[in-house]
């Protein structure tokens, strides 16, 4: 019966009728117009015409039913013919497959197992039902009422997506998270470096990729027997003899033994013999042979159970591994003393300590004349047993030092070690290391004669010798150590503790003689003297207190296998090491000796200066520097040093005529001349100051007189003489930037800006590569707030003087006092690449970054300026704000010693002793400090170059800049 939808023809057949059939139009439409009769009522029914309503079939209410004619569905076909799609999955392909998949999307599952408490089933109830109007409206309005209040909660979903993400990323982060430090490295990656990197792909051959196992075909003994017959000697194959290459003979060059005498055959017997003959071989490596005798290394199986024993209760199988490795070692050759020796420690090791005992006793038995086996059972056995054993092992190795110092040890009480170390002197009593041991139990007396003993039994022992020299009198030490020198003609030690002896007695005269003494006897019985091992020995006599010896073995050995050349240089490290070790006597020596050789060398003069200056006192000082200046007049530092230590020494008058007689022998000298003027300044003689400032002006005319004729009246307060000064200056010196910058100073000093920028402009066109003058500008136009024109004027700085740190570090510093991190930031980062290696710059990137970055950018500034000071310096504060004291202490320390002129350095370390060390730290450090005397530093000099501290010591402006200083970092 055919609906609304059908796809097949359908024909309407009326029961009543005898055998005619009427057709109705197929598919549920309209029916067909009945033809016109006069039987037909004139009025027209009003439904005619209209379209039929749903669902309506004709016929229906007549009784005619539909049928479906063959025709129309095709022909009949059985459950298990097979479809029309041959390509059909499994399951779909017979006809009844089909309906039964049909039949099952058909049914729903509305078992109990699909079935949830607040999602009903798993499919939709309805699915199967049609999809109305009604429903789509009912549909639209629940998506709405979603739509809505999916907006109202959207804020509170999208904040808290985003937290979650946040989070999952800090535990999780990204590849390129991960790898940003290798990424930054691909910086220092070349071009070349870039291109050889290969391509990705398989860079394997062929024969790599597709790898195939070598197929081995065995040939038969006929083969070789066949072409063993030709008698031919080829050994290999022609590769022009094509196929015929299986036809090349066999060499015949084979061992004639595996050939049956008086033929060409093969003997196979003999060949199997001689298989067996090269198993036998290799089997006798690892093996024992029948005779007893081992062939394998002892030795090898001791070094692979070093291995195989366990330290910690390891592994069951490998400890009996290595006891059934170690049973077949004893087996097989019982009398091997490292074979018991390490059964015993393996037993020892996993805790068996009686079978350990037990088997090294059964060691001694085995090896009674082995110390090491003795030595090992006196260890593992207990106190009293271990004596027996020790006694035992003396009766067996009556001559063993190693024992008898055991059996000593063994004895608790004093007497009965000097017992048994008396009777092992009977026995052995050329043992050296028995005399020692027994020696140091005795008191003095009796040491003192067994000593005589000692040395009557071991002449040839110095460390005996000079042990009884040392417990003897003066007179009985002379002779002990003539009788040694006679018995050990070859060493050095007994003259020099023979030359130690005297000098102790007060006999230094006799010191040259007995060192020059050694000399020339050590030289006649054939001993090289070795200067470094004498010069070693004087370090030691220094140390001691013997200074005459030192100094007599530093003066006959100095020049002992030097070049001419070379005797300056060589010395000098020679001293400098000794300093280092502490030796200072041996280093004064070898200044004097070296003064002695160049007595007109001004730089050895120098050295020795300066090592009288920091190690020695301040008369030998001065006693050092009137020699100098005698022998070097010419030498005005040598000059300068006698005078600063007279007035450090507050001796006026003794500096006075020392700068006098530097006048005398230096006439028309700079350095004198304000040397003199610095004297007179410091204490308070300025009319004396200006006298001898004018008198240079007119005789020795240089821009450093004028500068410091300017600085004087500037200090004391005369502006205008100093203007004058410093105009007249000009006229003569205009290349010169200090006298510009004073000129603008003293300007700002007296708030007239605009005569200060003049005087700046003025100076930059006579000095453009002054970078001191272009930073003075820039911070006066700053000062007044013209940002931009202060801007601008670095910028122009940078252009005339590319590659400068200081002006880069300037523009940064403006651009962040003005609260424009980002472009102080990008500024940087240009610095840093036009300037890589400036350490002043990755001081400050270092505290530009966020607390978290500033690590990674300090190991970044440690990578390209190691040993640059302001790093160090930007590292030390680092730690410093992070609290780690010792850490911070450690690289305050590092910084100083590297550049000891920095003054920043030592202001921010005494800053940080103020806050985290001791009263003796900081006074050490001030103290430090005051000694380097440093001069550089921009803190530093900001606060040493001001007007009202020019009279300051060290000590003053340390204090001052530290007390300035603030842990903004």
């Amino acid at each position: 019966m055919a609906s609304g939808g059908g796809k097949q023809s359908t024909k309407i057949v009326s029961k009543n009728a005898g055998g005619g059939s009427g057709a109705a139009g197929g598919g549920g439409g309209p029916p067909a117009m009945p033809l016109a009769s006069p039987l037909m009522g004139k009025k027209k029914k009003p439904f005619l015409g209209m379209p039929a309503p749903l669902g309506y079939v004709p016929g229906l209410g007549r009784g005619a039913t539909g049928f479906t004619t063959r025709s129309d569905i095709g022909p009949a076909r059985d459950a298990n013919d097979p479809v029309d799609d041959r390509h059909a999955p499994p399951g779909k392909r017979t006809v009844g497959d089909q309906m039964k998949k049909n039949q099952d999307d058909d049914d729903e599952d509305l078992n109990d197992t699909n079935y949830d408490e607040f999602n009903g089933y798993a499919g939709s109830l309805f699915s199967s039902g049609p999809y109305e109007k009604d429903d789509e409206e009912a549909d639209a309005i629940y998506a709405a009422l979603d739509k809505r209040m999916d907006e109202r909660r959207k804020e509170r979903r999208e904040l808290r997506e985003k937290e979650e993400i946040e989070k999952y990323r800090m535990e999780r982060p990204k590849i390129q998270q991960q790898f940003s430090d290798l990424k930054r490295k691909l910086s220092e990656v070349s071009e070349e470096e870039w291109l050889s990197i290969p391509e990705v792909g398989d860079a394997r051959n062929k024969r790599q990729r597709n790898p195939r196992y070598e197929k081995l075909t065995p040939v038969p003994d006929s083969f070789f027997s066949k072409h063993l017959q030709s008698g031919e000697k080829n050994t290999t194959v022609d590769p022009l003899q094509g196929l015929g290459g299986l036809n090349t003979p066999y060499p015949g060059s084979m061992t004639p033994g595996l050939m049956t005498p008086g033929t060409g055959e093969l003997d196979m017997r003999k060949i199997g013999q001689a298989r067996n003959t090269l198993m036998d071989m290799r089997l006798s490596q690892v093996s024992d042979s029948v005779s007893g005798q081992t062939v394998v290394d002892p030795k090898g199986y001791l070094t692979d159970l070093n291995s195989m024993i366990p330290t910690h209760g390891g592994d069951i199988s490998d400890i009996k591994k290595a006891r059934l490795l170690l049973k077949s070692v004893r087996e097989t050759n019982p009398h091997h003393p490292p074979a018991w020796i390490a059964s015993a420690r393996l037993e020892e090791v996993t805790g068996k300590l009686q079978v350990a005992r037990n088997l090294i006793m059964k060691g001694t038995e085995m090896c009674p004349k082995s110390e090491d086996v003795w030595l090992e059972a006196a260890r593992l056995q207990p106190g009293d047993t271990a004596k027996a054993v020790v006694a035992q092992a003396v009766r067996h190795l009556p001559q063993s030092v190693r024992i008898y110092i055991r059996a000593a040890e063994l004895e608790t009480d004093v007497r009965a070690k000097k017992r048994v170390l008396r009777k092992a002197l009977e026995n052995v009593s050329k043992s050296v290391r028995l005399w020692k041991t027994a020696v140091e139990l005795e008191e003095h007396e009796d040491a003192r004669i067994m000593l005589s003993r000692a040395v009557e039994c071991c002449p040839t022992s110095v460390e005996l010798w000079l042990a009884l020299a040392r417990l003897e009198t003066y007179e009985n030490a002379r002779r002990v150590l003539n009788k040694a020198r006679e018995n050990i003609p070859t060493d050095r030690h007994i003259w020099i503790t023979a030359a130690k002896l005297e000098e102790a007695n007060g006999n230094t005269q006799m010191v040259e003689k007995i060192i020059d003494r050694a000399i020339t006897s050590l030289r006649a019985n054939g001993v090289e003297i070795n200067r470094e091992q004498w010069i070693q020995d004087a370090e030691e006599c220094d140390k001691a207190g013997s200074v005459a010896t030192c100094q007599a073995v530093i003066r006959a050995v100095i020049g002992i296998g030097i070049d001419e050349e070379d005797r300056k240089r060589t010395w000098m490290e020679d001293a400098d090491s000794c300093v280092a070790h502490g030796a200072l006597e041996c280093a004064r020596a070898i200044y004097a000796h070296a003064l002695q050789v160049f007595p007109s060398k001004k730089s050895v003069w120098l050295s020795a200066a300066y090592f009288e200056k920091n190690h020695g006192t301040r008369e030998s000082l001065e006693a050092l520097l009137q020699r100098a200046v005698a022998h070097c007049p010419k030498a005005e530092v040598l000059w300068l040093m006698g005078a600063k230590s007279k007035w450090l020494a507050e001796d006026v008058p003794a500096a006075r005529s020392i700068l006098a007689l530097a006048f005398q022998a230096n006439p028309n000298s700079e350095e004198i001349w304000l040397a003199a003027v610095k004297l007179e300044s410091e204490n308070n003689e300025y009319e004396r100051a200006r006298r001898l400032l004018a008198k240079a002006r007119s005789s020795a005319p240089t821009a450093r007189v004028f500068m410091k004729s300017v600085k004087l009246e500037w200090v004391l307060g005369n502006i205008e003489a100093a203007q004058d000064l410093c105009t007249e200056a000009l006229k003569h010196y205009e290349d010169f930037p200090k006298l510009w910058m004073m000129r603008g100073q003293i300007e700002e000093q007296c708030e007239n800006m605009d005569k200060a920028r003049e005087a700046y402009n003025q100076g930059l066109k006579k000095c453009p590569h002054s970078g001191a003058l272009w930073l003075l500008l820039s911070r006066l136009e700053e000062r007044v707030g013209q940002l931009t024109r202060a801007r601008a004027i670095l910028e122009k700085a940078r252009l005339k003087n590319p590659q400068s740190p200081e002006l880069w570090l300037e523009s940064v510093r403006l651009e962040f006092r003005a609260g424009l991190k980002n472009i102080s930031n990008t500024l940087m980062a240009k610095a840093l690449q036009e300037c890589p290696n400036s350490g002043i710059l990755w001081a400050e990137a270092v505290f530009l970054e966020a607390r978290p970055q500033r690590k990674t950018k300090s190991v970044d500034a440690l990578k390209k300026c190691e040993h640059d000071p302001h790093v160090l310096l930007a590292v030390a504060k680092l730690f410093w704000s992070e609290r780690k004291i010792t850490k911070a202490r450690e690289w305050f320390l590092r910084t100083v010693k590297i550049e000891p002129d920095l003054g920043d350095a030592w202001a921010f370390f005494y800053k940080f002793e103020l806050q985290h060390g001791t009263e003796e730290q900081q006074a050490e450090v001030r103290k430090r400090c005051e000694n380097a005397e440093p001069r550089h530093g921009e803190l530093w000099c900001a606060e040493s170059k001001h007007v009202l501290n020019w009279q300051k010591k060290t000590g003053e402006i340390l204090a001052e800049v530290a007390k300035k200083l603030k842990n903004t970092f």
